[in-house]
């Protein structure tokens, strides 16, 4: 079977790899020149764990290729996928399908025989039918069925997630279409991963309520930490509580400084606008994109509570500016919320991160970038952990201790022990962890009360 990837972005070129992998020939076509020749001689130009070693293997198999001739591609493929950006339209907040659009204009004139032409990229409900529709004007003779394939891939864990998914969702109306699908995810239908034909429609909601619902359960427990620190629970104990309950599940309960992303924060946007254009409006979705709004203005507060009101003429010594670990994905970080904050209020910000800088450095003029964590905190008046890499974890905090000038530390993911903190001499504050983790009621007042200041202020 050949496969057109049209887009070798985070989502093509995972999928295009892995697809190479079952033994299928594999063309991604990108117009990008720069990332062709990172591609094409085996270089990822995403940080994601086993990328490359996976593109090394089917490039010299003469699987994975990598071309910007759109033509021969499409021509040849059985399945054309389309995997380029939905970014967030500015004004609106709605999906922004101008690439995918200017990609079906582009790959119309090349079809050649019964090709399947789905998308992989998240789409608003509608979008394969207008699809369809706008191949039928360009190319009224072309034998080509249109379906509906999202993706459900974590960044840090793609190449996992796409091995061994939960399920595969195929949103399609032709039979024909059916059983190509059918015979492209066969190699995961033998390991026991359930392959689901459905709608169209249901496979394009399905994408942005998977992600509107894990975002309200980060949201929630994101709530829960916050009456945790006013009751004296610990969240981390809660949330094990809960999540042992199948009906809950462990997933996704973990507090900290808000989601971000490439994807959380366009669908869940993406869906209250197409909810409400559907007059049917989703208000604890939205309540959830407000929450998390105003989480990362609240941390960036916590901070300034913590380093005793005032960060002004402080080092402020941050450790992890990507939105999660195991990736250099930039995309609605909380960083770029908090670090900016801080800076505002007179701050000067060391940071580290095992892989963000070169996405980061741009993004946060006047940040003074560091190569370790034991670097930034050279001097620093209080040290932030706001993503968990796991190096992060193995930090020795009495040397920590020593090189700072402070003995502030916020634990924007609870990566400490604060036991161990205190006894070391440490002022800790951590999230949702009552007293262990010195989150008073207090400072939880202080943060609730300046985040509605500063969105006030905005």
């Amino acid at each position: 079977m050949k496969i057109c990837m049209i887009g070798a972005g985070y989502v093509g070129l995972v999928s295009a790899a892995c697809f190479s992998d079952f033994g299928w020939t594999v063309t991604c076509v990108d117009k990008d020149q720069a990332r062709l020749a990172e591609m094409k001689a085996g270089r990822s130009p995403i940080y994601e764990p086993g990328l490359e070693a996976l593109m090394d293997r089917n490039i010299k198999a003469g699987r994975l290729l990598f071309t910007d001739d759109l033509g021969p591609a499409v021509a040849e493929a059985d399945v054309v996928f389309l995997a380029v950006g939905t970014p967030m339209r500015r004004g609106d907040g709605y999906a922004d399908l101008s690439y995918v659009f200017t990609a079906v204009e582009e790959a119309a004139p090349h079809l050649r025989g019964f090709t399947v032409v789905t998308t992989k990229s998240t789409v608003p409900v509608g979008t394969s039918r207008e699809i369809e529709r706008r191949l039928k004007a360009k190319r009224p003779d072309a034998d080509v069925a249109v379906c509906s394939n999202p993706e459900f891939l974590r960044e840090g864990s793609a190449i996992q997630d796409f091995t061994h998914p939960d399920r595969v969702l195929v949103g399609a109306d032709d039979v024909r279409a059916r059983e190509v699908m059918g015979r492209l995810y066969k190699p995961l239908a033998l390991r026991g991963s359930p392959v689901m034909f459905v709608e169209r429609e249901s496979a394009e909601l399905a994408k942005y309520a998977a992600n509107a619902f894990l975002a309200l359960k980060i949201s929630f427990i994101n709530e829960i930490a916050d009456l945790c620190e006013n009751l004296g629970a610990d969240v981390q104990e809660v949330a094990s509580a809960i999540g042992k309950d199948r009906r809950i599940g462990d997933k996704f309960l973990h507090p900290g400084p808000g989601y971000g992303g490439s994807c959380f924060p366009k669908d869940v946007s993406a869906l209250i606008r197409t909810a409400r254009e559907a007059k049917s409006p989703v208000s604890i979705i939205e309540q959830v994109e407000r929450v998390n709004h105003e989480r990362k203005l609240a941390m960036a507060i916590r901070i300034v509570e913590a380093a005793g009101g005032s960060v002004r003429n402080k080092t402020i010594a941050v450790l992890g500016l990507t939105f999660k670990p195991n990736t250099d994905d930039m995309r609605d970080a909380p960083s770029l919320v908090i670090v900016p904050m801080l800076q505002e209020r007179g701050a000067t910000v060391r940071a580290c991160d095992p892989q963000g800088r070169r996405h980061a450095e741009p993004l946060l003029p006047g940040v003074v970038w560091c190569e370790s964590a034991n670097e930034a905190a050279q001097g620093a008046d209080v040290l932030v952990i706001v993503t968990e890499w796991n190096e992060f974890r193995a930090l020795d905090l009495e040397d920590l201790k020593g090189r700072m000038a402070g003995k502030t530390i916020v634990d924007l993911r609870n990566v400490f022990d604060p036991e161990i903190a205190r006894d070391l001499g440490l002022t800790y504050s951590g999230i949702g962890r009552g007293h262990r983790g010195q989150g008073t009621s207090q400072v939880a007042a202080a943060t609730s009360n300046d985040a509605q200041s500063a969105l006030s202020a905005k």
